[in-house]
C-alpha cells in the first residue's frame, strides 16, 4: 500500500495472535516494524522470524501499563531508527464471565491493559509525531465497544474508551497531520480466543453463538484485521481520520 514503506511502526502485543498479523502485514509493505510484547522472549522470537523472512523487524519488549517503560521503549526506537510513524495499538486483554461473577481485580487488569495501555503508548509517540508534523496513530476496539457483548462489560467499556480516546488524539493532533482512526474486530482466531473459549463454560456459548452469527460464516483471521490496519495507515488513508471500520464479517452493522 502507498506510504508505509520506509516508515518505523511500533504495534504493541505484537508477539502472538492479532498484533502479529499486524505486524506482519506491515512489514510486508515495506515498514520497520517493532515488536513489543510483555514476553520479551517472544517478542524476539517474533522479530527474529520476521527478519528470517526478508523483513525490518526489532524486539521491543514493553508493558504497556507502564507509562516509563513504554516511554523508554520508544525513546530507544526513535535513537536505534531516528522517527516513529506508526504506532497501532494493539495489546488486549479479557475474560469472559457476566458482569455479576466478575472479580475487580479481573476489571483493573483488563482496564489497564486494554484502556491505559493504549494511552501510554499515544503518550509516548504523540511528541515525535508533533515535532514530525506527521504519523499514524491506530488504535484496535472491538464491536464489543460499539454494541455491547455478552459477558464482556468491563471489556466492551474499554473498547468504547478506546473509540472516544482515539476520536479525541483525532481532533488534537489534526493540526500535525497526525491521522488517528480505529479498527473494530469481531471474534477473530487467535490464541487469546482459544484461551478464553476453555476458561468458562459462558465463554465457550458465547463465542459459539457469536461465530454461528457472522454473516460471513466465519471467525476473522488475524490477517483480515491487519488488512483494515495497513490502509489507516497507508497514504490512502491520509484524508481520513477520526474514524470506526468494524472487521467483523459483517456481525455488527453500525
Amino acid at each position: 500500500m502507498r506510504g508505509i514503506s520506509d516508515n518505523v511502526a511500533l504495534v504493541t502485543g505484537s508477539g502472538r495472535g492479532i498484533g502479529r498479523g499486524i505486524a506482519t502485514r506491515l512489514a510486508e509493505e515495506g515498514a520497520t516494524v517493532a515488536i513489543n510484547d510483555i514476553d520479551a522472549e517472544r517478542a524476539e522470537t517474533t522479530a527474529a522470524e520476521l527478519r528470517e523472512e526478508g523483513h525490518d523487524a526489532i524486539a521491543a519488549p514493553a508493558d504497556v501499563t507502564d507509562l516509563d517503560n513504554m516511554q523508554s521503549t520508544v525513546d530507544d526506537i526513535v535513537d536505534e531508527q531516528g522517527r516513529i510513524d506508526i504506532l497501532v495499538n494493539n495489546a488486549g486483554w479479557d475474560r469472559v464471565e457476566l458482569f455479576k461473577d466478575n472479580d475487580p481485580e479481573v476489571w483493573d487488569r483488563i482496564i489497564d491493559i486494554n484502556y491505559k495501555g493504549q494511552v501510554n503508548s499515544a503518550r509516548a509517540v504523540t511528541d515525535y509525531m508533533i515535532d514530525q508534523e506527521s504519523g499514524k496513530i491506530i488504535g484496535i476496539s472491538s464491536d464489543a465497544g460499539r454494541v455491547g457483548s455478552t459477558g464482556e462489560a468491563v471489556y466492551a467499556g474499554t473498547k468504547a474508551g478506546v473509540i472516544g480516546f482515539t476520536k479525541t488524539l483525532a481532533r488534537e493532533l489534526a493540526r500535525f497531520d497526525v491521522q488517528c482512526n480505529v479498527v473494530a474486530p469481531g471474534p477473530t482466531d487467535t490464541p487469546l480466543l482459544e484461551e478464553m473459549q476453555h476458561e468458562t463454560e459462558i465463554a465457550r456459548k458465547i463465542h459459539e453463538g457469536m461465530e454461528n452469527a457472522v454473516p460471513l460464516g466465519r471467525k476473522a483471521q488475524p490477517e483480515d484485521i491487519a488488512a483494515g490496519v495497513a490502509f489507516f495507515a497507508s497514504g490512502d488513508a491520509d484524508y481520513i481520520t477520526g474514524q470506526v471500520l468494524s472487521v467483523s464479517g459483517g456481525l455488527t452493522m453500525c
